[in-house]
């Protein structure tokens, strides 16, 4: 008896919806698979989600190669969202954004969108201040990755940039893996091979707020960043080709530091060019991954981010230019500074700088760069 009362039960369930699987689960950070389920230019586009043993949860859409919502405990065990984004596919088709986004062919700026490789000069798209920026305004970013989820913890995307796309030489394949580990870190491994010599650059842009509340600000964080050396920039955010000292200087946060302590001092020159924090600091680490290169720090939550790369610089990043004109995940209206982005890259405009270290890749060769996002909390 109570076996047909099952059956004309879900019988009834059925009909009421149509014949539909109505059980849809939200993700822990309440994001729906369904709303990033589209087709863009023929590809079709998921939410993958990747969870470990203590819960913690990461959303990645493969729109753009995106981290879509980051799931940690805070300092009272309270589960928070500490990363920007939207809450559909149709938003980030609808909003040019960089949130959360793989960037690529090359993170940050090329002067003029102009560059020369073995006597050959490049025009690429002047798409920020006359210079190309995150690899021009049809980078990465906006393109759809195929994705294969390997198991749990484990997300791969792979992105062929074809000859020319952009501007840039070469047909471009890139790898990038996602693995959430069970200490609670998002370890971002990139790969890429090409078959003419060009330049690569490859980085992630989340804009992280570790209050898990993106009504509010940075200005409380606490940022240190192991580095001595910073490389300055003009009034259109290029780099001058001089590597700085931080002593002395806005630009030291060797030991913890408060950002709104000195983000607004437009008396010095560097914070005027930038709007507040967004430079690219040479680290002291020189590619050991397993030196920690920067680290961030919500006194609000606990939360503490830590940062581990193969890359010789990071580019910090203030979200000084959000204004309030884009409402993100939960209807959340993102106002300045409400984030910080640790962008972990060769230096801005490096194909132009020949000291500084390279971002060449020969055919034969394989780029290969590492990123790890570790969070913990400080009680």
């Amino acid at each position: 008896m109570k076996n047909l009362m099952w059956v004309v039960g879900l019988a009834l369930l059925c009909a009421c919806s149509g014949g539909k699987n109505t059980t849809e689960s939200l993700t822990a950070s309440g994001l729906k698979e369904s709303d990033f389920q589209t087709e863009v230019e023929g590809k079709k586009t998921d939410l993958f989600v990747l969870k470990n043993k203590n819960n913690m949860e990461v959303c990645i859409t493969n729109f753009g190669g995106r981290i879509v919502s980051v799931m940690v405990p805070d300092k009272d065990g309270n589960m928070r969202d500490v990363v920007l984004g939207f809450g559909s596919i149709q938003d980030y088709i609808k909003y040019p954004s960089d949130f959360g986004a793989t960037i690529g062919r090359y993170a940050n700026r090329i002067n003029q969108g102009k560059f020369t490789l073995d006597g050959v000069e490049y025009q690429l798209p002047q798409n920020n201040y006359g210079h190309c920026l995150h690899g021009g305004p049809k980078g990465f970013q906006y393109q759809i990755f195929d994705a294969q989820k390997l198991n749990d913890q484990e997300l791969q995307l792979t992105y062929v940039s074809k000859d020319g796309e952009e501007g840039f030489p070469g047909n471009l394949t890139c790898n990038v893996k996602f693995t959430l580990t069970d200490d609670n870190a998002i370890d971002i491994q990139y790969e890429a091979t090409t078959d003419k010599p060009t330049v690569v650059n490859m980085t992630n842009h989340s804009y992280f707020n570790l209050d898990g509340d993106p009504t509010g600000d940075n200005s409380d964080y606490l940022l240190t960043i192991d580095a001595d050396s910073y490389t300055p920039v003009d009034s259109t955010f290029m780099t001058t080709g001089e590597i700085l000292p931080v002593e002395g200087t806005d630009m030291d946060f060797r030991t913890p530091t408060a950002i709104g302590e000195r983000i607004n001092d437009t008396a010095f020159v560097q914070i005027k060019n930038g709007k507040g924090y967004d430079h690219n600091w040479v680290l002291n680490t020189k590619g050991d991954i397993s030196k920690k290169a920067a680290s961030l720090k919500s006194p609000k939550t606990g939360i503490v981010l830590d940062v581990y790369t193969n890359e010789p610089g990071v580019q910090v990043y203030c979200g000084n230019f959000l204004d309030g004109t884009l409402t993100g995940k939960k209807g959340i209206v993102y106002n300045q500074r409400a984030s910080v982005c640790l962008e972990t890259q060769k230096y801005p405009d490096t194909p132009n700088k020949a000291d500084w270290p390279t971002a060449v890749l020969r055919p034969g060769e394989t780029y290969k760069s590492q990123c790890i996002f570790k969070f913990s909390v400080d009680k």
